[in-house]
């Protein structure tokens, strides 16, 4: 993938499966520490923290980076080394990126930070930064079609995605402290932008509907869209928008004062003097690309660096469920439960008519099942709501925001029946009525088989569940019939009467 192994493990040995691992960004705005558990598939970011240094602030002008930013960025590393051997978490990689790179005291730099740390900088190419940060956000999203932007302080690297592969990568010197947005006339800026843009080449001819948004100026960006639109679920990952909607916040953006645009909330006061400039290049590079939706990644750069030394994490399994399988882990007493339970309790739905789409309905049942014990280790008298909000914002990817709120609703069923949520829930708002309705469907069927199995996969393959003729049927093997208590069948009553059959049990 044209990438390197910042680790030095090489991407045939997914040697980080169950360890911890931190990664060291030091970018041309900030510089950040971010710890992961490697957990399966998932990447779980367990600490995070950052300063922002200013490295590449004025080196447009002086060709050298910023000498307060070059203390400022030390003291912080200083300190990362320290909490890393605190913490015992020795697998650790450093990069940086466009400030370093091209500076021409970059090499000095990175020089002195070994001196004075012991750590190592990866300066990364800029094409290496793009395919870098593309790898996260396939890692994020799975499946993508379409192009992936990251923006930062002094460039902005695009990357075509196919699928689970990352394609052509172009870095260009867009980035707000490379173009000095501060205070710079819109008009000239767009000038500028359109004709960097066109330097894009192939990246940008046919790159498909989508384009992913990593950066943090693009997600102050979006966390303005959000209050804007009174948006529900204040989530960044996999938040969408329309071209329309990125223009009415782009013109608002451009009309605010810095002061305004600080008190937005998300909007971090640094931010501030450059987020009209960050809005007016994403539409800049939504028209360019004649993309029909912009998709803001929580994943890029550093998730990527991950990924490099452990390719599976994005060419293999399925984010959604391997993040609900990885919840479970640590939630339920018997993980195995949710798996068993996603195949025994699919049959009951043959035949149903499709919310989001069959293949999408298929897959969110699946997590839900793998979610059912979620609650084991919650107070009993607030599992529902406990419950949803855990789903609601985990940090688990391939789920657009309806479909987070759906399984998260799913999950809410399953613990309080059928009864509904208030009108002011995010459910309410980003559902529609037939969704909401499946969902009561599928969180009573959990229900049911939590019920009948005693949350036990042994027990659970003790039992079929099959539908045809207006009919739900169990059947059971003869040494299980007395399994079937009140209980267990007052829940399959439940469970039948909102799919609209008759409830059966054959012995």
């Amino acid at each position: 993938m044209g990438v390197r192994d910042i680790f030095g493990f090489g991407s045939a040995e997914p040697q980080l499966k169950g360890r911890d691992v931190a990664v060291i960004d030091v970018g041309s705005n900030s510089v950040r520490l971010v710890q992961y558990r490697v957990e399966g598939r998932m990447l779980w970011p367990v600490f995070n923290e950052k300063t922002m240094a200013g490295l590449g602030s004025g080196a447009a002008e002086t060709g050298r980076l910023n000498p307060e930013g070059v203390e400022a960025a030390l003291r912080t590393l200083k300190r990362f080394t320290q909490l890393l051997d605190a913490k015992g978490v020795s697998t650790r990689g450093a990069v940086a990126t466009a400030a370093v790179r091209e500076c021409e005291d970059g090499p000095e730099f990175v020089q002195r930070v070994r001196n004075e740390t012991g750590l190592i900088i990866d300066v990364l190419s800029g094409e290496e930064e793009g395919r870098y940060s593309a790898l996260g956000v396939l890692a994020g999203v799975g499946e993508a079609w379409g192009v992936a932007g990251d923006l930062g302080g002094s460039s902005l690297e695009l990357t075509g995605l196919d699928n689970r592969t990352t394609l052509s990568a172009v870095t260009l010197p867009l980035g707000p402290l490379a173009v000095n947005a501060a205070g710079a006339k819109p008009q000239a800026l767009r000038a500028h932008v359109d004709e960097q843009l066109a330097n894009a080449g192939e990246v940008l001819k046919d790159a498909g509907d989508t384009f992913y948004a990593v950066g943090g100026a693009w997600r102050s960006f979006a966390n303005l869209s959000m209050t804007l639109r009174n948006y529900p679920l204040r989530l960044l990952h996999e938040y969408e928008m329309t071209p329309e909607q990125v223009r009415k916040a782009v013109d608002f953006a451009m009309s605010q004062s810095e002061s305004s645009l600080a008190s937005v909330p998300g909007v971090a006061s640094k931010r501030a003097a450059t987020l009209p400039y960050a809005a007016m290049l994403l539409d800049r590079v939504m028209k360019a690309g004649g993309f029909s939706r912009v998709v803001f990644s929580a994943n890029g750069l550093r998730e990527g660096v991950v990924c490099v030394s452990d390719l599976s994490l994005v060419e293999e399994g399925d984010p959604l469920l391997s993040g609900a399988e990885a919840m479970s882990h640590s939630a339920s007493p018997e993980p195995e439960f949710g798996l068993a339970l996603a195949d025994w309790l699919e049959p009951a739905f043959d035949g149903e008519g499709a919310v989001f789409s069959e293949a999408r309905d298929k897959r969110l049942r699946a997590a839900a099942a793998r979610l059912c014990d979620i609650g084991a280790r919650l107070h009993p008298d607030h599992r529902g709501d406990l419950a949803f909000t855990q789903v609601l914002y985990a940090p688990i990817g391939g789920l657009s925001h309806d479909e987070r709120a759906f399984l998260a609703l799913c999950l809410h069923h399953r613990y309080e029946g059928k009864s509904a949520r208030s009108e002011d829930c995010v459910s309410s708002h980003l559902l529609t009525e037939e969704q909401r309705a499946a969902a009561v469907r599928v969180g009573l069927g959990l229900r049911f088989g939590a019920a009948l199995s005693g949350r036990t996969a042994k027990l659970l393959k003790a039992f079929s569940l099959s539908r045809e003729a207006g009919e739900m049927r169990i059947t059971a093997r003869p040494d299980t019939e007395d399994l079937v208590v009140e209980r267990a069948w007052r829940r399959f009553e439940q469970f039948c009467n909102v799919m609209d059959l008759k409830p059966v049990l054959s012995r």
